[in-house]
């Protein structure tokens, strides 16, 4: 799996994720690529351009924002985005959710087509299909 972490994630959390699937996915942050402040509507196509990426993402406004939301739904991207709860949590608790939850995201990016987003959420194992 090619996995990128966006910018309201901190570069550690994808180096730590990186570290602990080194040889088995390919895990990147959004800056270590594009550098900071790369605009959503510039990177989703790109990354789209190139295969399946799967993306895990603070970044709710993704889900809102008409062009950006357009853009990613008619992209070959799978993006996960942290619950607003989880969102707000301390980075360790992010973390340690989104390892508890790695097993169900591999499990989804084998069953979903490009433009599929979910909810990571704070405390079940349920990944809610966003709209």
């Amino acid at each position: 799996m090619k996995v990128v972490v966006d910018e309201n994630l901190p570069p550690a959390l994808a180096k730590s994720l990186a570290a602990l699937f080194i040889g088995k996915h390919e895990i990147i942050h959004l800056r270590d690529r594009y550098g900071p402040s790369v605009k959503d509507i510039e990177w989703i196509p790109e990354l789209s351009a190139e295969g399946r990426w799967v993306v895990i993402s603070g970044d709710r406004q993704i889900t809102k924002v008409r062009a950006e939301y357009e853009a990613f739904r008619s992209s070959r991207l799978t993006g996960f985005f942290l619950s607003k709860g989880l969102n707000k949590a301390p980075l360790v608790k992010k973390m340690e959710r989104i390892l508890a939850l790695w097993p169900y995201i591999e499990q989804q990016v084998t069953l979903v087509q490009g433009g599929a987003m979910f909810e990571l959420p704070m405390t079940s194992t349920k990944l809610s299909m966003l709209r």
